[in-house]
């Protein structure tokens, strides 16, 4: 008896089984058609990610409604929520290069965690982000939408595209994309340059910029990125008044 119930004490135990990984709840994209938007929806696409697209008509106003606001306190899109957060918990970002950077840290995709790879990384995006992106901005209002010519601020914006497309001319000299491997500062500039014509520039002035451009628009996930929500424009007249005063004519608001 005494050896029997040693035996039954000792008995192994059956492991449990391990519960099945959930998954991911949706990432909540708010979101427009714009080169600041292509940079989240192409980086949800190349990292598989589940999302939801919550269109963000900035042409009606819809930044400056209060639920929108609470995410995105400098109502501009886009704007992320993700429901499985740090500590699994829920997080709301703002601002398109934090939000690249946020991802990349969440799927360890496309953002090195080495530092010397972060830093060629991290130098290309912020140089997108306070450069390219808005002096590509100024082109585009001045040329397309202002109300009034003038020729001295066209000239000066497309003139400081056309320094910057030959500062990523020369980078991409011996270098297949801007960080070595492809990464979010890829991703960051890819929608902008894009629309190199209509930034008065010459795609061909600029061959390795253009080889770079046909290679990352030649990705799948870029492609569904940029053509997310592509129909949401239509229709839409930018030169409409009450558009511009949407868009154009913000002043600080009261608390």
């Amino acid at each position: 008896m005494a050896r029997g119930k040693a035996k039954r004490a000792g008995a192994a135990k059956k492991p449990k089984a391990k519960a099945a990984n959930k998954p991911l709840k949706p990432i909540e994209l708010y979101y427009w058609p714009t080169p600041n938007g292509f940079k989240i929806s192409i980086m949800l696409e190349e990292c598989k990610l589940p999302y939801t697209m919550i269109p963000v008509n900035i042409s009606k106003g819809e930044q400056f409604k209060p639920d929108f606001l609470k995410i995105s306190p400098n109502n501009r899109m886009p704007a992320i929520v993700d429901p499985t957060g740090p500590g699994k918990r829920p997080i709301s970002m703002f601002e398109s290069g934090a939000i690249l950077q946020y991802l990349g840290r969440k799927t360890g995709k496309f953002y090195p965690s080495d530092e010397r790879a972060r830093v060629e990384v991290e130098q290309w995006l912020f140089w997108q982000i306070g450069g390219l992106g808005p002096m590509a901005g100024q082109v585009n209002h001045f040329k397309h939408y202002a109300r009034e010519i003038l020729p001295y601020a066209i000239a000066r914006y497309v003139d400081e595209v056309n320094r910057l497309y030959g500062v990523m001319n020369i980078r991409l000299k011996d270098r297949e994309f801007l960080a070595g491997k492809y990464s979010i500062a890829d991703m960051a500039c890819v929608g902008w340059t894009n629309l190199w014509e209509r930034q008065g520039q010459d795609i061909e002035q600029f061959p390795h910029l253009k080889r770079w451009l046909e290679t990352v628009k030649a990705r799948p996930a870029v492609q569904r990125g940029m053509a997310l929500g592509r129909e949401l424009r239509k229709g839409i007249d930018m030169k409409d008044p009450k558009v511009q005063a949407v868009l154009f004519g913000q002043r600080a608001r009261a608390g």
